[in-house]
C-alpha cells in the first residue's frame, strides 16, 4: 500500500503553481452532460475523484478524450444509460452532480448514493427537496437515488440550510426547466460562480450567482462551449500553511487572490508577511506565530476545507488558540494522529482548544480524510525526524502531484509501497 515518507525540518522555499478546481470541475463536469454539442474544459485537475467521475460519464456514453494533461473534449449527444452505480462511483460526493444534470436534460436519472471522506452527516435531503420543487418523483431504492419528472417546472425554493452541493444541483436541474426558479439562501462560494459562469457559457439564464439569491431562467437547449476552470482555493491555502508551518517563504501561482482572503487574514493574525499579486500570493512565515481565534463558515467565511491545515500550524504557534467548526461534526478525526506528533489539542464537541508547541516529532500516522491528510503532510515537513503517513488514497482525491510539488519546494517526501523502498528513502536523506 501507497505512503509517504516524510523527513521534516526543511522551510519550504520556491513557487508553486496551483491548479484547477477540483470542487469547480466536477459540477461542471456534469453539467456537461447537459448539451449535445462538444465541451471543451481547460485547467482541469488530474486527480482521482476527477478520473474517477469521467469513467462514469464514458460509461453511460460520454466520449471524452484528454487533448493534453488538464484539457479535455467531451460530448454527451450519444448517452445510453442513465443509470450510474459502478463502485467507483460510490466513493466519491461529487457523483449526485450527475443527477441535477440527467433529470435536467433528460428528465430521469438513477445514481448511486454518494460516498466521499466521512467528515460527518452531508445529507442529500436539501438536493430531494429541490428537485421535488421543480415537479420531479425522486425516490431512494437499493442503494440509489432515483428522479424522474414528465417535466421540470420552475418554483421558489428556500435552502433551509446553506448547501454548496444542493444550491449547484437544483441549479442544473432548473436551467432546462420551463420558467423561472429563484433559490434563496443559496451558497456563494466561488465554485457555484464558475458552474454559473459555465453554464451561462453554454446559453443557460442563471443570475446572481455569488450572492445569496440565484435566479434561472429555464431554456431549451444548451450548446457546446470551450471553458477554463477557476483556481483551486484549498490547493493553494494548503500550500500557503505549508509555508507557515515549515518557517518557510513560498510563492502559490495561478490563484486568485479575492477567493483566498479570508485565509490571508487569519496568516496576518498569525504574523505572517503576505505579498499579493494579480494572480500569486506569497507568503512568508520569519517571524513566531501568534495564536488566533477561526470559526469556519460558508463563503466568504473561513473554509471547513482548511479548518485541519490551519489547525496544524496554530499548534505550533505561541499561546492558546481556538477552532470552531460548524460546517460538519465529524472533521476532529486527525488531532489524535496529530498528538502522537506532539501537538497539545483538546477537542470539545466541534471546538479545538490548542496550546501551541515548540516542535512536531516524527511519527507513523494514518490520514483519516482528504483535507485532513493533507495537513498531516503539512505537520510531518515541519517535525524534527522521520514520518510515514498511510491511506494517502485520500489525498490523492483532491491534491495533484502532491509530493512532487512539495519536493520542488524542498520538501523531504517521496511516494513508497514497502517498509524497503522507506527505509532507502531514510538511508537517502537521514
Amino acid at each position: 500500500m501507497l505512503q509517504y515518507a516524510i523527513k521534516g525540518g526543511n522551510p519550504l522555499v520556491g513557487e508553486v503553481e496551483i491548479g484547477g478546481a477540483k470542487n469547480a470541475a466536477l459540477p461542471i463536469l456534469a453539467a456537461s452532460l447537459m448539451t449535445d454539442d462538444t465541451v471543451y474544459l481547460d485547467n482541469l485537475p488530474d486527480v482521482r475523484d476527477i478520473n474517477v467521475l469521467l469513467a462514469a460519464m464514458e460509461n453511460i456514453g460520454v466520449m471524452a478524450k484528454h487533448a493534453s494533461r488538464h484539457r479535455v473534449t467531451l460530448n454527451a449527444g450519444h448517452i445510453n444509460s442513465f443509470v450510474i452505480e459502478d463502485d467507483n462511483i460510490k466513493r466519491i460526493r461529487a457523483s449526485y452532480y450527475l443527477i441535477g444534470a440527467l433529470l435536467g436534460k433528460y428528465r430521469h436519472a438513477e445514481v448511486a448514493l454518494p460516498g466521499g471522506c466521512n467528515i460527518g452527516s452531508r445529507a442529500i435531503d436539501l438536493h430531494i427537496k429541490g428537485f421535488r420543487a421543480l415537479g420531479a418523483e425522486v425516490t431512494i431504492d437499493h442503494g440509489l437515488i432515483k428522479a424522474n419528472a414528465e417535466k421540470l417546472v420552475g418554483n421558489h425554493i428556500y435552502m433551509d440550510s446553506v448547501s454548496v452541493g444542493a444550491t449547484m444541483n437544483i441549479m442544473m436541474a432548473a436551467a432546462m426547466a420551463e420558467g423561472k426558479t429563484t433559490i434563496e439562501n443559496a451558497a456563494k462560494e466561488p465554485h457555484v460562480v464558475d458552474l454559473a459562469n459555465f453554464m451561462n457559457s453554454m446559453g443557460a439564464n442563471i443570475k446572481g450567482a455569488g450572492t445569496d439569491v440565484i435566479r434561472i431562467k429555464g431554456v431549451s437547449k444548451l450548446h457546446g462551449t470551450d471553458y477554463t476552470i477557476i483556481p483551486d482555493q484549498i490547493e493553494a491555502g494548503t500550500f500557503m500553511f505549508a509555508a507557515v508551518a515549515t518557517k518557510g517563504d513560498v510563492t502559490v501561482k495561478n490563484v486568485i487572490p479575492k477567493h483566498l482572503e479570508s485565509i490571508t487574514a487569519k496568516l496576518l493574525e498569525m504574523g505572517c508577511e503576505i505579498d499579493e499579486e494579480d494572480d500569486c500570493v506569497r507568503v512568508v512565515a520569519s517571524k513566531p506565530l501568534k495564536h488566533t481565534q477561526v470559526k469556519t463558515l460558508p463563503y466568504p467565511g473561513f473554509p471547513t476545507d482548511m479548518q485541519p491545515q490551519i489547525t496544524v500550524a496554530l499548534a505550533l504557534s505561541e499561546g492558546t488558540s481556538i477552532v470552531t467548526e460548524t460546517i460538519f461534526e465529524n472533521r476532529f478525526k486527525y488531532v489524535d494522529e496529530l498528538t502522537k506528533m506532539g501537538a497539545s489539542i483538546k477537542v470539545e464537541g466541534t471546538t479545538a482548544i490548542i496550546d501551541g508547541v515548540s516542535k512536531y516529532t516524527g511519527a507513523s500516522i494514518t490520514a483519516p480524510d482528504l483535507r485532513a491528510g493533507a495537513a498531516l503532510v503539512i505537520a510531518a515537513l515541519a517535525a524534527e525526524g522521520f514520518s510515514t503517513i498511510d491511506d494517502i488514497n485520500y489525498i490523492q482525491r483532491g491534491y495533484e502531484d502532491f509530493h512532487l510539488k512539495l519536493q520542488s519546494l524542498g520538501g523531504q517526501i517521496e511516494m513508497v509501497e514497502n517498509g524497503v523502498e522507506n527505509q532507502k528513502f531514510r538511508l537517502k536523506t537521514g
